[in-house]
């Protein structure tokens, strides 16, 4: 199982987060041998489907530029021409191939890690200039299994070359006396077969390598459960912040509410645990009546104490208070369900409050 710097076990898998930020810095899972092949692959292809072409144009040049070295002398004047002669039949046949190898190219890499823009990857990171660091990479474990595919890559390639050449024994005796048009043939079928053979066979290592890769990148993306925990309050926040964060969150919807308390209706209480003040404004017939504030045991106490202080009513009522302060929320208007029970305990209100001005009016009068 590997393991980070401070000893601690890779054991679980990625992140996201990790594989995204991985994926900024180009640090993804590629195999160049598949680049290498895909290069030869299309080298041969081109050839394969091209090679007429590419004969009859360096025929043509070669008839031409011979054309016109004995009709015309080589000055400063006539250079440009056959400079233009050359540079234009060199394109054609360097054209095909090079864009075949470009396009070859980008698919390998594009099948291999997506489309990616890594943009931490321009940055230039000089650290990796350290010579101590490269003597470190010399004798890694990583050199030493490209060291291993190196070897391998060879030993292959030899095998299979002197294999193809051998097997030809016999026709290499008779070339002399064959045309040189022949031997240009003969010469180019060896090499094309020789070359499918070894890309044939780099094809697969290049797979094989690819899947390792594949599994090293894996391993080393993986985390130890602190890195985890670590990533996780930093994508979440901290524990103990986000409880800080809530505690202040409370503290202000209870000076909020405590502040509207005086200008509350009515309070209702069951009587010692629960308080819900309500305030309504009879001149706004469609609102409900909105609870302003709410709390149990010491806020609830709190409540009161402010609605004592500021002449609130308050009015016991046990099954409503419960309901009140399970179904409704600060700042909201009360359910439907509550508007019977709500609309007696108003009544009760301005019932007292009729009485008690009723009584003041006859005490002033008397």
């Amino acid at each position: 199982m590997a393991e980070n710097e401070n000893g601690q076990e890779k054991s679980e898998q990625p992140s996201p987060k990790r594989r995204e930020e991985a994926q900024e810095k180009g640090d993804v899972a590629k195999s160049t041998e598949l680049n290498s092949v895909a290069v030869i692959i299309a080298m041969l292809l081109i050839f394969k489907f091209m090679s007429g072409d590419f004969g009859e144009t360096l025929t043509i040049y070669m008839t031409d530029i011979y054309q016109q070295s004995a009709l015309i002398d080589i000055t400063t004047s006539t250079i440009p021409v056959l400079l233009g002669m050359t540079l234009a039949a060199f394109a054609k046949v360097m054209a095909p191939i090079m864009l075949s190898v470009l396009l070859f190219s980008v698919a390998s890499n594009v099948g291999q890690t997506g489309f990616i823009f890594a943009s931490k990857s321009l940055i230039p990171n000089f650290s990796k200039l350290s010579p101590l660091g490269g003597f470190k990479k010399m004798f890694s474990a990583r050199s030493l299994v490209e060291l291993a595919k190196g070897i391998l890559k060879i030993s292959i390639i030899g095998i299979i070359g002197y294999s193809v050449v051998g097997s030809y024994y016999g026709e290499y005796l008779l070339l002399p006396h064959r045309s040189i048009l022949e031997i240009s043939s003969f010469t180019a079928d060896v090499i094309y077969e020789l070359t499918y053979k070894i890309a044939l066979a780099l094809l697969v290592m290049a797979i094989a390598d690819f899947a390792y890769q594949k599994y090293e990148f894996e391993k080393k993306l993986k985390m130890t459960k602190q890195e985890v925990k670590d990533e996780g309050k930093q994508s979440e926040g901290d524990p103990k912040v986000k409880g800080k964060i809530r505690q202040k969150q409370r503290d202000i919807v209870r000076n909020r509410m405590m502040h509207d308390v005086p200008n509350a209706t009515v309070v209702v209480t069951n009587p010692t645990h629960f308080a819900v003040a309500l305030k309504y404004e009879p001149a706004n017939k469609s609102d409900a009546p909105k609870v302003v504030a709410k709390g149990k045991n010491l806020i609830a106490q709190k409540i009161k104490e402010i609605a004592g202080k500021h002449s609130v009513p308050i009015i016991e009522n046990k099954p409503l208070a419960r309901s009140l302060y399970a179904s409704c929320e600060v700042g909201g208007e009360i359910p439907m369900a509550l508007y019977q029970a709500v609309a007696e305990v108003l009544s009760q209100v301005y019932k007292n409050n009729n009485n008690k001005y009723n009584s003041i009016r006859e005490s002033l009068n008397g």
